[in-house]
C-alpha cells in the first residue's frame, strides 16, 4: 500500500492525466472500446555511452612518488586515478599555509593551494582501499603528532603540580610580605607572583591532520590550533552532502564553500556560544562517491537548482576512471623502500616553516620564474578563450574558471616536492600542472555529460530497474521510487520518451469522463532482445 495521502495522491493522478498526444507506435483505449495497437517498433539501443577519459599518466606526480603508487595500483587492484588525486590532496593539506603562489609577476593576487577531491565510480572500483593507502603517510605524520602530544600532555600534567605547589608557597610568601610592610619586599614577591602567573600555560594541543565527522564550530577551533590547515575525508561523499542540504545546514554550506578560497577568515557569532575567530579558513577535502549518487548534485548544479551554489565545482579534483577491468589475485608486500621514500617527501612538506604573513595576515606568496611565467601564460590565454566560448555550457563554464586558482595550486605542489621549499616555481613543474588539468578536464566532462543530457541516464535507469515496476506502470510509480534524477515529472516523462523513442515502450491512454490517464508498458520483444546481447 502507498504511504502517500490521499489528497496527495489525487494531486499525482491529475498530474499523470497531463499528457503529450499518444505518439505513433502506441494505442488508445476507449471506455471498454479498445482500439488495435499498432506494431511495435524494433528495438534500438539507448545512447549511454560515457565520454572517454584520459588515463593517468604516473609521470604527472611530483618526482619521488610515481613509483610508490604504481606499488599501491598494482597491490589493490584500484584505478591509479584514485591513489593519485589522493596524494595531492594530501600533499595540498601539509603544503596549506606554509606557502602560497602569485601567478602574475605583477600583481598581488594570490593562491593557496587548497585541493578538493572526489574518486567516482562503483563499489567495486576499490576507492576506499585506495584513498586509505593514498593517505597513509598523512596519517602516519597523524599518529606520530598523537604519540608526541601524549608524552608533552604528561610533562604539562607534571609542570601544573610544580605550579601549584609554587603558587601555594608564593601565597604564603605574599602574606608575609604584607604584614610586614617592607615595600622593597612586597615589590619582589609581585614580580615573583608576576611571573608565575606568566608560567601558567595552557594545556598543549594536538597536531591534527585530518579531521572526519566534525561540526562547523569544532572545525573552526580546530583550524586556529592548525593554521596551516586540514583534510577533511569522508569515506562517502553522500552523508557530507546530504547533510549539507538540510535547511538547518545552510550556514555550513556557505562555511565550506568559503573554505575552498583557503585564505580567508571567517567570524561565527551566535548568542549564547559567543563568537569565534578563524583565522584562515585552510581546509581541504577528499572522498568517495557512486556515479548514481552524484548524478542529482550535478543535475542541480547544471539546472540552476539548490545546490547550484558552485560547491560540486569545487571539487576540481573529481576523477570518475574507467573500471580496472579484470581482476588479479596479487599478495605481495609492499615495497618498503618505496614507501619509506614518499614518506620522507611528507616529513619534509610538514617540517617546513611557513612564510611570514603581511599586514592582512595573507601567507608570503613565491612567483614562477621567467620561463614558468611564460608557460603559465599561454596556458591561462587559451583557457579564458576556452570560457568565453558562445555555445559553453554555464555549468562547464563555471567549473573550468576555477582552473584559474588548481593549475597555480598544483604547479606550487609539485614544485615544493621536486625543488624544495619557497622557491621560484619552474616551467618543468607548470608543465606538470598543465598535464593534470588537461587530464581532470577530460574527467570533467565525463561527470558533467549524464547530467547535460539526463533524460537518456534516466531512461537507462528506468530501464535497468523495470522489474521493480508493475506492467503497465504509470509516472508515478517510477517517481515514488525516489531514484537518482527521477524525482520530478518532467525528469520522468523526459526519460519515458527516451525509451519510447528507442521502442523499449508504449504509451496506453484510457479515456475517462475527465482527462485520458496515461500508462505505459514494456515491449514484449524486449526479454528476447536483451538475450540476443
Amino acid at each position: 500500500m502507498s504511504d502517500i495521502p490521499d489528497n496527495i495522491q489525487a494531486i499525482y493522478d491529475e498530474i499523470d492525466r497531463e499528457a503529450p498526444p499518444v505518439p505513433d507506435g502506441s494505442y488508445v483505449t476507449a471506455g471498454n472500446d479498445r482500439a488495435e495497437p499498432e506494431p511495435w517498433p524494433e528495438i534500438t539501443p539507448l545512447l549511454t555511452e560515457l565520454p572517454p577519459v584520459q588515463a593517468f599518466d604516473f609521470k604527472l606526480l611530483p618526482r619521488g612518488l610515481g613509483a610508490w603508487v604504481a606499488d599501491v595500483v598494482e597491490r589493490t587492484q584500484c584505478p591509479p586515478d584514485f591513489v593519485a588525486v589522493t596524494v595531492m590532496a594530501g600533499l595540498a593539506s601539509l603544503v596549506g599555509r606554509k606557502v602560497a603562489i602569485h601567478p602574475k609577476q605583477k600583481d598581488d593576487w594570490l593562491v593557496t593551494p587548497n585541493l578538493w577531491a572526489a574518486l567516482i565510480g562503483r563499489p567495486s572500483t576499490m576507492k576506499s582501499p585506495a584513498m586509505a593507502e593514498g593517505l597513509r603517510p598523512l596519517k602516519r605524520l597523524a599518529a606520530q603528532a598523537r604519540k608526541d602530544h601524549e608524552l608533552a600532555l604528561l610533562e604539562y600534567k607534571a609542570d601544573r603540580l610544580f605550579h601549584k605547589q609554587r603558587a601555594a608557597l608564593l601565597e604564603q610568601e605574599v602574606k608575609k610580605a604584607l604584614k610586614s610592610g617592607d615595600k622593597l619586599k612586597i615589590k619582589a614577591v609581585k614580580e615573583e607572583a608576576l611571573a608565575a602567573v606568566q608560567d601558567n600555560e595552557d594545556p598543549p594541543t594536538e597536531r591534527r591532520y585530518i579531521i572526519n565527522d566534525v561540526t562547523l564550530e569544532k572545525i573552526g577551533e580546530l583550524l586556529n590550533q592548525n593554521p596551516n590547515g586540514l583534510l577533511l575525508e569522508r569515506d562517502e561523499l553522500t552523508g557530507w552532502l546530504k547533510n549539507l542540504d538540510r535547511e538547518d545546514k545552510a550556514n555550513d554550506r556557505a562555511f565550506y564553500i568559503e573554505c575552498f578560497n583557503g585564505s580567508n577568515s571567517y567570524t561565527y557569532d551566535r548568542i549564547g556560544r559567543g563568537t569565534l575567530y578563524i583565522e584562515s579558513t585552510t581546509l581541504s577535502i577528499i572522498g568517495g562517491i557512486q556515479p548514481s549518487r552524484l548524478r542529482p548534485y550535478i543535475w542541480q548544479a547544471i539546472n540552476q537548482g539548490a545546490g547550484d551554489d558552485g560547491l560540486i565545482q569545487r571539487f576540481q579534483l573529481a576523477v570518475y576512471p574507467d573500471d580496472p577491468g579484470h581482476w588479479r589475485n596479487i599478495d605481495r608486500w609492499p615495497d618498503s623502500d618505496l614507501r619509506n621514500a614518499a614518506f620522507e617527501i611528507y616529513q619534509r612538506l610538514d617540517e617546513a616553516e611557513p612564510l611570514p604573513t603581511d599586514d592582512e595576515g595573507r601567507v608570503q606568496g613565491v612567483r614562477f620564474d621567467p620561463d614558468g611565467q611564460a608557460v603559465f601564460n599561454e596556458w591561462r590565454s587559451d583557457l579564458e578563450n576556452k570560457v568565453r566560448e558562445p555555445d559553453i555550457h554555464p555549468a562547464i563554464e563555471s567549473h573550468l574558471v576555477k582552473y584559474r586558482s588548481l593549475m597555480p595550486s598544483l604547479a606550487l605542489i609539485i614544485n615544493e616536492v621536486e625543488q624544495g621549499h619557497a622557491q621560484a616555481v619552474t616551467a618543468s613543474s607548470a608543465l606538470k600542472a598543465i598535464g593534470w588539468c588537461q587530464y581532470l578536464e577530460s574527467h570533467m566532462h565525463r561527470i558533467y555529460g549524464g547530467a547535460i543530457d539526463p533524460a537518456t541516464q534516466g531512461a537507462k535507469i528506468i530501464l535497468e530497474r523495470r522489474d521493480r515496476l508493475p506492467d503497465p506502470f504509470k509516472v508515478k510509480a517510477i517517481r515514488q521510487k525516489g531514484w537518482a534524477g527521477l524525482s520530478e515529472t518532467r525528469q520522468v516523462k523526459a526519460a519515458l520518451s527516451e525509451l519510447i523513442e528507442s521502442g523499449y515502450i508504449r504509451e496506453v491512454a484510457q479515456h475517462t469522463k475527465g482527462r485520458p490517464a496515461v500508462s505505459y508498458e514494456w515491449n514484449p520483444a524486449l526479454n528476447t532482445h536483451e538475450k540476443n546481447l
